[in-house]
């Protein structure tokens, strides 16, 4: 992503990375300052430099930031103290890995001498080799889970394992490392044996996702076995992957979209003199959103003045650090949007305001037409992210739609390159189908007016053709065959206009 040097650009690519990692930590002369779930900012365009200013309970520091940039998925920012003359670095960081490549890498081979005592207990009379945290990108393969073989005779069964020391998000995913594994295995010894079962460790009191995610995969192209160990004492138990789980969903009471827009008339009507093309999004009952191309840079909410009664009020820029728009900071915001209408869609496809929220910004593309996915959605009904998840490390977007006919359809864009897209999808689709056999949408009012069909939800892919992961299809194959699936490649100008390139689907 290019530089800016701009003080109101760089007030906006922090506040829009702070957004979309609101739990990144500040780093400057190597050291960790500050992390957002607990600290706060605000970031002020003021004679030409972006005042920055972080605040704790036991820090606080002001710097003129001078120009800004992300590099490798980290804010680098070239700051000021008061009274120097030469600047000095900052960087904001979107995960807070405090362990050094050194320090991963030796926890990462003492969990592979543990899980390899656990195998040989698990599996008396099975060899075990081939075992390896070495990366393999060829083959999608990085250096976080261990890899290995069983071997007894003819047969061979797959083996992963996913140590304590990873974060959740890795050890959910390590299904598709599990999945992609058996694949390549299978692929390289079909000649002189057979694998037949994939076995994978998760840690201890974590498995709920990797539990659901496994229990839909297809029971006749392998044997799938899942256990969780705890490395302390080494003891390992195999969980059931037939039982329905209890999932950490919730589900609110859908609120009327077209009520809360004409509560928020007057809001909306003077965001649109300013951004004829703003998108004025209800995020709740009391709360619209309005963006540009998918990008937030607004919200109205309605809150009671002192005499009670609900006012609109209008914030801009992003929490913590937002302004509430009034005749004082008008100015503001109105180069905030000269500088977004002008930078989301001009050439250069560098800048922060044109790259910031790709899934938001495809997104609100396909809401245009979602029936170029499938004729048989319903174009006047969808949702998105419902339900919500428990835990919110998602890098995708979700919609929930239905056909004409009442089937829920299921819809997960995905804008950069992602071989975990297929499990996620999976994860959410099943979630979906429990609140669905539920009762649930018909309880909390969504759908108004339809009845919704008993048959399971249809699953949806879709990502720019050349973003496709080559793994996708490979685990497609994987899924259960009772799941209807479509996998969609769309242009890679997609910005412009959805166009599908081609689609594939379950036979």
């Amino acid at each position: 992503m290019s530089e800016v040097t701009a003080a109101e650009e760089i007030a906006a690519l922090v506040s829009g990375y702070v957004s979309e990692n609101p739990v990144a930590i500040v780093v400057e002369d190597s050291k960790q300052l500050f992390d957002f779930s607990t600290a706060h900012y605000s970031a002020i365009p003021e004679r030409g430099r972006c005042l920055l200013q972080i605040w704790s309970e036991e820090n606080n520091i002001v710097r003129r930031a001078v120009s800004a940039e992300i590099r490798n998925g980290i804010l680098k920012l070239s700051v000021l103290r008061f009274g120097q003359s030469k600047p000095s670095r900052m960087e904001i960081c979107a995960k807070a890995e405090r362990r050094s490549p050194s320090a991963l890498k030796a926890l990462r081979a003492a969990y592979q001498r543990s899980l390899q005592r656990t195998v040989e207990q698990i599996f008396p009379g099975w060899s075990l080799d081939r075992v390896t945290t070495a990366a393999d990108l060829e083959h999608s393969f990085g250096a976080v889970c261990t890899r290995g073989l069983l071997r007894h005779g003819q047969e061979r069964i797959a083996l992963v394992g996913c140590g304590e020391g990873e974060s959740q998000s890795t050890v959910d995913n390590s299904v598709a490392v599990a999945v992609l594994w058996l694949d390549y295995c299978r692929e390289h010894l079909a000649a002189k044996s057979h694998v037949s079962t994939l076995a994978l460790f998760v840690p201890e009191g974590r498995a709920q996702t990797v539990q659901l995610r496994l229990s839909h995969l297809n029971r006749e192209a392998a044997q799938w076995r899942l256990f969780s160990l705890c490395e302390r004492t080494g003891q390992s138990e195999e969980l059931d992957l037939a039982t329905e789980l209890n999932l950490s969903t919730r589900l609110v009471q859908c609120f009327n979209r077209e009520q809360t827009l004409e509560r928020f008339t007057s809001s909306v009507q003077s965001i649109r003199d300013l951004c004829p093309q703003v998108e004025a999004v209800p995020t709740s009952a009391s709360v619209i959103s309005f963006r540009f191309h998918g990008l937030e840079f607004a919200h109205a909410t309605l809150e009671p003045d002192r005499h009670f009664r609900a006012i609109e009020r209008v914030f801009f820029g992003a929490p913590p650090a937002e302004y509430e728009w009034n005749k004082d900071t008008e100015p503001l915001l109105r180069k905030l949007i000269e500088r977004l209408m002008l930078k989301r869609t001009g050439r250069d496809h560098n800048h922060p305001f044109y790259r910031l929220q790709p899934e938001r910004w495809l997104q609100s593309v396909v809401e245009r037409d979602i029936t170029q996915f499938d004729s048989r959605l319903d174009p006047t009904q969808l949702y998105s992210q419902v339900p919500a998840f428990a835990a919110s490390d998602r890098a995708v977007i979700d919609l929930l739609g239905i056909t004409r006919d009442g089937r829920l359809a299921v819809i997960e864009l995905k804008a950069a390159e992602d071989f975990h897209l297929p499990v996620q999808g999976l994860d959410y689709w099943a979630r979906v189908r429990q609140h669905q056999r539920r009762g649930d949408f018909q309880r909390f009012g969504y759908f108004p007016g339809r009845i919704l069909s008993e048959r399971d939800p249809i699953l949806i892919l879709a990502a720019p053709a050349l973003h496709v992961h080559p793994s996708t299809t490979t685990m497609l194959r994987y899924f259960s065959p009772e799941l209807e699936w479509k996998l969609v490649a769309l242009d890679e100008r997609w910005r412009d206009g959805i166009r599908v390139v081609f689609n594939k689907q379950k036979e």
